[in-house]
């Protein structure tokens, strides 16, 4: 019953924070929109067209309430995973030793960083490449073409810039899970170079996966994939030099210790 008492506080916790935090990106859901309509704004530049005239269109009549509704979950549970992961960190501390809290706690901290990361990516350089190679196949109307003009949908821009922000912070959690997996012993540095041919195709068949049906998003995917993986191959053989000292540290210490004893025992008799 402990531990159910203790699951409940950090649920509601975790929940109370979440709503707290979507509440607060509803209120400035349109602010937070445009925010997110910047990038569309850099690739209209771009393509040598004038960013003052972005437009976007909804086409029933809830769409940009729901789409406002999902901006604001979607920022609601990026703010509050802070204070989420703090209350999982919370709940299962007190099973772990002293040693794998210690281990545990820098990949908690480095696993929001990477995200953020991921996601300045995409913001700063692959949405405006996406948004820029999509705005390259309108087609100005003439005698022979008609007009052809990019006007996207509010929730269908929303998505796009949703699943490549996912994608590239999922991706970016590469080297924690790795480096967690090598820690405990169930990945080693010799098994991930032995598997990198797989891991690159992988990659490409992922970023297919994940990306819009655009070569530009696929390859910006794919490429920073594969240079994780090679971090994640840094970091285990550095975790494992760190394992091996602090083993020989360990042996030595007992010998010591068993010396010591030995010492004793013999002064004694």
């Amino acid at each position: 019953m402990e531990h159910l008492i203790e699951l409940r506080r950090r649920l509601m916790w975790s929940i109370g924070g979440f709503f707290v935090a979507f509440l607060f990106c509803f209120f400035f859901a349109k602010q937070l929109f445009n925010l997110l309509v910047i990038p569309f704004k850099w690739a209209t530049q771009w393509a040598g067209l004038d960013p003052l005239k972005v437009e976007l269109i909804y086409t029933a009549p809830q769409e940009f309430f729901f789409t406002q509704v999902k901006l604001a979950m979607f920022g609601g549970m990026v703010i509050a995973f802070p204070l989420i992961a703090t209350q999982i960190y919370k709940f299962i501390a007190p099973g772990l030793y002293k040693n794998e809290r210690n281990a545990f706690l820098p990949f908690l901290i480095a696993s929001p960083i990477l995200f953020l990361m991921g996601a300045s990516l995409v913001y700063f350089f692959f949405t405006p490449m996406v948004m820029w190679f999509f705005l390259a196949m309108q087609q100005a109307g003439t005698d022979d073409q008609v007009q052809i003009s990019l006007l996207p949908k509010v929730s269908e821009y929303l998505s796009l810039i949703m699943t490549l922000i996912f994608s590239f912070g999922l991706v970016f959690q590469l080297p924690v899970v790795t480096s967690l997996m090598t820690r405990v012993g169930m990945l080693s540095s010799e098994a991930l170079v032995e598997k990198r041919k797989w891991a690159i195709v992988i990659a490409f068949v992922v970023a297919a996966i994940l990306t819009p049906p655009d070569p530009i998003s696929q390859i910006g995917l794919a490429v920073p994939t594969i240079l994780l993986y090679e971090v994640s191959i840094w970091s285990a053989r550095l975790i494992e030099r760190s394992k091996e000292r602090e083993r020989l540290a360990r042996e030595k210490r007992e010998a010591a210790e068993a010396a010591a004893e030995k010492s004793a025992d013999a002064s004694s008799t």
